[in-house]
C-alpha cells in the first residue's frame, strides 16, 4: 500500500517550493523574512518586556478613542504665540545650513510675507546669520504642516479638538497645488494668495465654523474612505463634504458676496483642501498615545527634505532620523528625477495613523497620480497589516470586505519583517522657488527603525526589575 506524500513546509525563498511542487508533493509556503540585520538582541529584549503588551493595548485604544472636531480657525500668532521672526517647519529639527531647497524657498517666502524682509531673496542673509529669526518643528507645537510645512505668525490655522480630553492640534490652510509656498515657491503671486487667505479666507472660515458649531472631521474621514479618498493625496470627497457643511454659514456670514464667492470657488477648485484637516486629525489621534512607557508604537513619521524622522509612544519626544528618500512616481511636464527633492512634509502623519499610503486600496484612482497599479495598491494595504498593532473599525476598506485600516505601526514588527511603511507623497523641486514637480511613492530610510528599537531596548534593560 502506497501512502500519500507528506507535505513540505517551505519558508522564505520560492526556489525550493517550486522544485518540490514540480515533483507533485504538496507544499505549504510560509512568507518569512529574517529580521533587519543587528536587531536580534534588541528584538528579544523588547519582546520580553513585561510592560509591552499592556502598553501597546493602551496606546492603540487611546488612538482609536479620539474624536477630532474642527472648533476654530485663527492666526498662528494668536494660537501658538509666534512673532514675525518665528517660523515653524515640517519634519525633525534642522538648521538653515542643512535645509533643502524647498524648505529654504518656503522660509524665504514666509519672511517676506511677515515683512521681516522686503524681498524673499534678502532673507538668505537673515537666515544664515540667525539674527532675529527662529526655526522649530511644527510637531513641537502640536501642529503639522504639509511639504515644507512652514508656518508664520500671520498664517491662519485650523484648531482641532478632542472633546473628551480637550487636547488640541493645529494646521495651516491649504494653498492648492503647483507653485505654492509649501512646495518652496515664493513668487509674487504665491505671496499674494497667502495674503488673500489671511485677509479673506481665514476670517470667513472662522465665522462659518463658529456659526455652524464643531465640524466632525473624524466622521468626514470615515465617509471619504468609502468614497474613493485615502486622505493624503486624494481628498476630493472630503473637500466637498467640508464645503457642504460650511457653505451655508459662509453665505449667511455677512461677508461681502463677492468675497464669499471667491472663497467657495477656491475651496471647490482645490481637491487637496481637506488634507490640512486630515493631518491634524491624525496627529490628535497619535498624540493620545505619547509617553506610554514600554509601547513600541510609532506616533510620528515626518520629513524636512533632508532628514526623515520617527517618534515612538515609549520614547517621548526623541527623534530617530535618517536621510530622506526621493519618491518614485510621476512627474509634471518636463520634470524628472533629477529635479526632485528628497521627501518632505509632516503629511506622513496620515500613514502613521493608518490612512494615506496604508489605505490605497480604497482609492484605486490614486495610482494615476502617484504611480503604481491597482493590484499594487491592494497588495500594499494588505501588507501594512503585517507591521501594525491592530485595525481601525471606523476607517474601513470596502474592496477588502470593509476591513479596518491597519493602525499602530509597531517598530518591532517593522524590524522583524523588514517591511517598511508605505507613503504616497507629492514631490517638490529641489531648487528653491520651483514648486511642485510630481507625486509618487516612498518609504522611510530603514535605519530609523533599528535605531528606535535600540533605544527601547536600552530603556527596557535600564528599568528596575
Amino acid at each position: 500500500m502506497t501512502s500519500a506524500p507528506a507535505s513540505v513546509v517551505a519558508v522564505g525563498t520560492d526556489h525550493l517550493a517550486d522544485a518540490v511542487e514540480a515533483q507533485a508533493v504538496p507544499v505549504v509556503r510560509v512568507d518569512w523574512r529574517p529580521p533587519m540585520p543587528g536587531t536580534e538582541g534588541d528584538l528579544a529584549c523588547v519582546a520580553a518586556d513585561p510592560l509591552r503588551k499592556d502598553a501597546n493595548e493602551r496606546a492603540l485604544a487611546a488612538v482609536l478613542d479620539v474624536q477630532a472636531m474642527l472648533v476654530d480657525v485663527a492666526p498662528a500668532g494668536e494660537l501658538l504665540g509666534l512673532a514675525p521672526g518665528d517660523f515653524l517647519h515640517a519634519g525633525p529639527p534642522i538648521a538653515w545650513a542643512d535645509a533643502s531647497g524647498p524648505l529654504r524657498g518656503a522660509l524665504m517666502g514666509a519672511a517676506a510675507l511677515e515683512g521681516v524682509v522686503d524681498d524673499p531673496e534678502a532673507a538668505v542673509v537673515l537666515f544664515e546669520s540667525g539674527s532675529g529669526v527662529s526655526l522649530d518643528p511644527c510637531h513641537h507645537h502640536r501642529a503639522v504642516g504639509p511639504m515644507a510645512g512652514v508656518v508664520s505668525a500671520s498664517m491662519w490655522m485650523y484648531v482641532l479638538e478632542d472633546p473628551a480630553t480637550g487636547r488640541r492640534t493645529f494646521c495651516s490652510l491649504n494653498e492648492g497645488l503647483g507653485k505654492v509656498l509649501r512646495y518652496g515657491a515664493y513668487a509674487p503671486e504665491v505671496l499674494e494668495r497667502l495674503r488673500w487667505m489671511s485677509a479673506v479666507l481665514g476670517p470667513l472660515l472662522r465665522d462659518a465654523v463658529r456659526a455652524t458649531g464643531p465640524v466632525d472631521v473624524t466622521g468626514i474621514l470615515t465617509q471619504m474612505l468609502q468614497m474613493g479618498d485615502e486622505a493624503h493625496n486624494r481628498n476630493r470627497a472630503g473637500t466637498l463634504m467640508l464645503l457642504r457643511d460650511l457653505a451655508p454659514a459662509m453665505v449667511a456670514s455677512g461677508h461681502e458676496p463677492a468675497k464669499v464667492a471667491d472663497a467657495l470657488r477656491f475651496i471647490g477648485g482645490n481637491d487637496h483642501f481637506f488634507l490640512n484637516l486630515a493631518m491634524p486629525a491624525c496627529k490628535l489621534m497619535l498624540d493620545a498615545a505619547r509617553d506610554i512607557e514600554g509601547s513600541t508604537m510609532v506616533v510620528a513619521m515626518s520629513r524636512n527634505g533632508t532628514d526623515f524622522g520617527i517618534q515612538l509612544a515609549g520614547t517621548g519626544d526623541q527623534w530617530f532620523t535618517g536621510p530622506a528618500q526621493v519618491a518614485d512616481g510621476l512627474y509634471l511636464g518636463d520634470y524628472g528625477p533629477d529635479d526632485a527633492n528628497p521627501d518632505i512634509g509632516d503629511s506622513a502623519i496620515t500613514e502613521t495613523a493608518g490612512i494615506g499610503g496604508f489605505a490605497m486600496a480604497t482609492a484605486p484612482a490614486i495610482v494615476r497620480f502617484v504611480g503604481g497599479s491597482v493590484p499594487d495598491a491592494l497588495a500594499t494595504t494588505r501588507r501594512m497589516h503585517e507591521i501594525t498593532l491592530g485595525e481601525n473599525p471606523r476607517w474601513t476598506i470596502p474592496v477588502l470586505d470593509f476591513q479596518g485600516t491597519a493602525t499602530g505601526i509597531d517598530v518591532t514588527r517593522v524590524c522583524r519583517t523588514g517591511i517598511l511603511p508605505q507613503i504616497n507623497t507629492g514631490m517638490a523641486g529641489k531648487v528653491a522657488g520651483v514648486g511642485q514637480v510630481g507625486a509618487g511613492l516612498v518609504t522611510p530610510p530603514a535605519e530609523v527603525f533599528p535605531a528606535a528599537l535600540s533605544e527601547l531596548a536600552h530603556r527596557t534593560r535600564a528599568r528596575p526589575r
